[in-house]
């Protein structure tokens, strides 16, 4: 399973200007239903959903990452997008850390080994530093379009 196969090249944000959790989350869903990958209508069930998720204990990860997911029946397959702050966004991290880098995935609720690949796939290339600090500084939608391209092939080490 590829990070390319199922992040929405259209609905990566490379400027994220947001400071909380739920603000980055909305923006992110809002992208991706802008895209049509995501239905209008479920933006905001979905939304809650990761919300909800949230408060079970929050996906940022530690080291400026945070990977917002859920399970959601309006989806037929996994759908992915990226965000990057430069400022940061408060998210409750496992480290106290500002997230720079957010990396949000729906999935439905029929397929969750898909899902828990793609979260071992995310998580994976997430805690490999380079990459990491080469998305940080990905100018362009295409620029991390190319980054997980790379990493997908294991040609950032």
């Amino acid at each position: 399973m590829k990070l390319s196969d199922f992040v929405v090249k259209e609905a990566i944000l490379t400027d994220l200007k947001v400071a909380t959790k739920e603000t980055a989350i909305r923006a992110m869903v809002e992208s991706l239903g802008a895209k049509g990958s995501i239905k209008a209508g479920e933006q905001e069930s979905i939304i809650a959903a990761i919300l909800k998720r949230e408060e079970l204990g929050s996906t940022g990860i530690g080291k400026g990452v945070a990977v917002p997911h859920t399970k959601h029946p309006s989806v037929d397959r996994l759908v992915a997008t990226i965000a990057l702050s430069k400022d940061g966004v408060e998210f409750s991290s496992l480290d106290g850390e500002d997230v720079h880098i957010l990396f949000l995935l729906v999935s439905p609720p029929d397929r969750p080994g898909d899902h828990l690949r793609a979260l071992e796939n995310i998580s994976r290339h997430l805690r490999n530093d380079n990459f990491c600090n080469f998305l940080k500084q990905a100018p362009s939608a295409d620029a991390v379009i190319e980054l997980l391209e790379e990493a997908d092939s294991n040609q950032l080490g």
